[in-house]
């Protein structure tokens, strides 16, 4: 048996002598059920490379800082505008900048593999940013259910979004993800 992966010849403008080049996973090596998903959300392992280390580093400390600055600001314009809600367990900036940092981290963390998942990495992520952010609007939903003030738990959804927008767009914009050195006709 031949467990060796099969290549493709790639001649780039100016070699002499083409080189192999492993091929990539594609969508189509996918049980047919998933390839629909897989299209759906532009997951065609056509991949960019990562973001440069410095740029991803940089970003993650803007998306840490202006998320944690946000948040404190809405804490404030909330407590302002909601007077009730002075005092509110969630308010705590020890409570709140755990969550944050930990939230921040991982989709700093995420956005690097996504670039190798799609030639559309900002729309996937976008989109990723989008169900997830609604996904961590559950807590909210359960604490608000559990009799917890509407107002407070208001200003919590716009804390959600604030750390969803400044992330996505430090990251997006200070750590982009860069066009392949691989012409498109030579990718697999």
């Amino acid at each position: 048996m031949n467990f060796e992966r099969p290549h493709a010849v790639v001649s780039l403008p100016g070699d002499a002598h083409p080189t192999k080049a492993p091929e990539f996973v594609n969508a189509d090596q996918f049980p047919k059920p998933l390839q629909p998903l897989l299209r759906a959300f532009h997951i065609d392992f056509d991949p960019q490379s990562p973001p440069a280390p410095l740029g991803l580093a940089v970003a993650t400390v803007v998306s840490l800082v202006g998320s944690l600055l946000a948040d404190w600001l809405l804490v404030k314009l909330g407590t302002h505008v909601f007077p009730s809600t002075r005092g509110f367990v969630h308010f705590r900036f020890s409570d709140y900048a755990k969550l944050t940092i930990i939230g921040v981290v991982i989709a700093c963390a995420a956005w690097p593999l996504v670039t190798r998942l799609t030639s559309q990495p900002r729309r996937l992520f976008l989109q990723a940013a989008v169900a997830l952010t609604i996904v961590l609007l559950a807590p909210d939903a359960y604490i608000w259910h559990n009799g917890a003030s509407g107002k407070a738990v208001f200003v919590l959804v716009w804390m959600h979004v604030a750390i969803a927008l400044v992330t996505y767009n430090a990251l997006v914009h200070l750590a982009p993800a860069r066009r392949s050195r691989r012409p498109r006709h030579a990718r697999a």
